[in-house]
């Protein structure tokens, strides 16, 4: 955690000049509230940043014997690779669209069901790792089949990089959350990697799922040292390279640690930026009315009169009691 955050903060400054140098800025969308317009053309793809702080940090604290790892970074990688893509064409067409909605998609399942095959393929122990774990109820989990199992990952995966990448429309709104949920699900990772206290907690213990520790805490680490340059006013936006990466990473270690529901707990703030959109595109197109002023739900509280500064706060508010309301399952049950 702290070689990811040094490296961050490090690196920070050379980053941000250099998507100066080249123009590589962030295209507003104009129909949100007024005051982000002074944003326009401030320095994007800063995820490329947390994103190269979290694979030194992991390779070089990590077991690179061990297969969590590199699926892990695989994954990671991948879904920063399908953020640069969409990056790129919004700054060399000066717009707000990028990539097709159905293109994004289509290459985040792809590389979802690949992930998803390749964990099948390596599992260890399939009754253990193919079940859903329902938490605050004692020894309680339903068992998956495989195509079940593959479902889930697609599910966790697509559902929370798209999640995070909705959340990260205001300054650092996205990023402490991320750090927050990360540090949580350090927590659950060593627990499950230790036999002593999964078996104490009553959780399932996962024979080397514990060293995905490392991917969460440099990930939180990485994150915290981009937020000294991403709070408000922010000198630079993470990206989609950076939050669909991000979220992703957070999906696989909850998945490898077989806390999927818990995950989706602690990352509240996630969910319901996704349901405020969900909500919002259904209801115009069934009865052609608005739900929210303006979705995703941060702008709504925004357009409704709240400072953009109080919408960030109380966001990272929410999600530290939805982290230790997941982490209280270690005990309720």
């Amino acid at each position: 955690m702290l070689t990811a955050l040094i490296l961050s903060l490090l690196m920070g400054p050379f980053v941000i000049n250099f998507l100066s140098k080249n123009k590589l800025g962030q295209t507003v969308r104009d129909d949100g509230p007024i005051e982000h317009l002074k944003k326009n053309g401030t320095p994007t793809m800063g995820g490329i940043l947390i994103i190269s702080s979290i694979i030194i940090s992991t390779l070089l604290w990590s077991d690179l014997s061990n297969e969590y790892i590199w699926i892990g970074l695989a994954c990671i990688l991948s879904f920063s690779l399908i953020g640069f893509c969409d990056d790129l064409k919004k700054i060399k067409e000066s717009s707000t669209k990028g990539l097709s909605a159905k293109r994004k998609f289509l290459a985040q399942t792809l590389v979802a069901l690949v992930l998803g095959y390749v964990l099948l393929d390596n599992i260890a122990d399939p009754l253990v790792q193919q079940s859903l774990l329902i938490p605050y109820v004692k020894d309680t989990s339903i068992l998956l089949n495989s195509f079940l199992f593959i479902f889930l990952i697609f599910l966790v995966l697509v559902g929370s990089s798209n999640a995070v990448n909705l959340t990260d429309g205001l300054d650092g709104l996205a990023t402490m959350p991320v750090i927050l949920v990360a540090c949580g699900l350090t927590i659950l990772s060593y627990v499950a990697g230790n036999i002593i206290f999964a078996t104490y907690l009553g959780v399932p213990y996962i024979a080397g799922g514990g060293e995905v520790l490392i991917i969460s805490a440099a990930i939180a680490g990485a994150s915290l040292g981009f937020l000294w340059y991403n709070t408000y006013p922010a000198d630079i936006f993470m990206g989609d390279v950076g939050s669909l990466g991000l979220g992703a990473g957070l999906g696989y270690i909850a998945i490898i640690v077989k806390q999927e529901i818990v995950y989706m707990i602690m990352a509240g703030i996630f969910v319901l930026e996704v349901l405020s959109v969900i909500l919002q595109v259904g209801s115009y197109k069934l009865f052609k009315k608005r739900i929210f002023k303006m979705a995703p739900i941060h702008h709504h509280f925004e357009l409704s009169g709240w400072a953009e500064p109080k919408v960030i706060v109380r966001f990272w508010i929410i999600t530290a009691i939805l982290v230790l309301v997941g982490l209280a399952s270690l005990k309720i049950r």
